[in-house]
């Protein structure tokens, strides 16, 4: 496709003014194979080169997780949930552990705090690699994919020893965690985020400094403050629009407020900042896990809980700062040892309904960079 970018194109009635007249056309764009970002359609009107409009088409990957949870209890339901967004299998997990334990009014160890965001930072970090990796191959760049894969590797072979787990872990349990982390892992993981830290200059000269990466993001794909608001649009989309909102900072759960980190943001909502926005976020979470485990107290890592976990009849809502934005369950609880209900709000659902403001009245040859920067998974859409 030309790399044509720049303004909004004019408007159709620009016809009058000499532009040729053109016959509108339906252009279906997939349904994509999951080896790219999951089976999504985009129904696509053009005109010429212009991108009139953009409807997004979901529900090819739907699974019923909200339904399935009801026939588990509490235990089981966690290697569910940690299905939904396959990048960001433990950070899935979170959530679930806080509503119950709110339920049940169980105290988590401060160990088993502590490791909990040590292991959802780093899982972040593999989030966020494995989006610059194919946002810059879905613009024509492939080297970035052979740095993000070398890093990633490193922190994964940490998880994967700790968890058991390559993708899905199944690793937290209401009270704490499955068990302790195997021996070496301190060294482990500070040797893989400090790696991080150390190379993150050569990845934005690979892509933020590369002036064809420029021409293809800047003023490309909009996303303007008050269009992300109304969308509910959250995460690395909605700081790349200028809201500085993170539930690490505006609402601290776990130890997070025991530790410095910055929320990054950035003012214009183009393709550029919602990238620029995410491989910042990669440097901060290592930040994290090197203070978390520089602080990291001996102990249990499993609270009191009963033999058999059985909530409590009533109801919760938790939210955290998942690697794509606000993931919230709501937890309702009738006494059984299984939900009564359990109702799921994932990031890449809000984040992907922006996607029809964003890109009508673009160009065509902008199309994939504008899906590429919204960084979603379509098994967290889906779900």
């Amino acid at each position: 496709m030309a790399m044509t970018t720049g303004p909004k194109p004019a408007s159709r009635g620009a016809g009058a003014e000499g532009r040729l007249q053109t016959q509108e056309m339906i252009l279906n764009v997939g349904p994509q194979h999951p080896a790219t970002h999951g089976v999504f359609r985009l129904l696509a009107t053009i005109d010429g080169e212009i991108l009139i409009n953009a409807e997004p088409v979901i529900g090819y990957m739907h699974r019923g997780y909200e339904k399935l949870v009801e026939q588990r209890d509490y235990r089981q339901i966690t290697n569910l949930v940690s299905r939904m967004d396959w990048l960001s299998g433990i950070n899935n997990e979170l959530p679930l552990a806080l509503a119950v334990e709110q339920l049940m009014e169980i105290e988590v160890p401060p160990r088993a705090q502590y490791l909990r965001v040590i292991l959802c930072e780093m899982n972040r970090i593999l989030n966020h690699l494995m989006f610059f990796a194919s946002f810059g191959a879905e613009l024509g760049a492939i080297t970035p994919t052979f740095y993000a894969f070398r890093e990633r590797e490193d922190i994964q072979r940490v998880m994967e020893a700790t968890t058991g787990g390559r993708m899905h872990f199944g690793f937290f349990r209401p009270g704490g965690l499955k068990e302790d982390v195997p021996r070496g892992f301190v060294d482990e993981a500070l040797k893989g985020v400090r790696q991080v830290i150390e190379r993150l200059p050569d990845y934005e000269n690979l892509l933020v400094g590369n002036e064809i990466f420029k021409q293809r993001t800047i003023d490309v794909g909009v996303l303007d403050r008050e269009a992300a608001y109304s969308y509910g649009v959250t995460g690395p989309i909605a700081r790349g629009s200028g809201i500085d909102m993170d539930v690490r900072k505006d609402e601290p759960y776990l130890v997070y407020d025991q530790f410095e980190f910055d929320v990054c943001s950035a003012p214009n909502g183009d393709c550029f900042d919602r990238f620029w926005v995410l491989v910042r976020e990669v440097g901060e979470s290592a930040r994290i896990v090197e203070q978390a485990i520089e602080g990291l107290p001996p102990g249990p890592i499993m609270g009191k809980v009963p033999r058999v976990v059985q909530a409590p009849a009533g109801e919760v809502y938790v939210r955290t700062e998942n690697p794509l934005g606000e993931l919230g369950m709501y937890l309702v609880s009738d006494g059984d040892r299984r939900p009564y209900r359990l109702k799921i709000r994932t990031p890449s659902y809000s984040n992907v309904s922006a996607l029809s403001h964003v890109l009508a009245n673009t160009y065509v040859s902008d199309m994939i960079a504008i899906l590429g920067s919204f960084f979603f998974v379509l098994g967290d859409i889906d779900r």
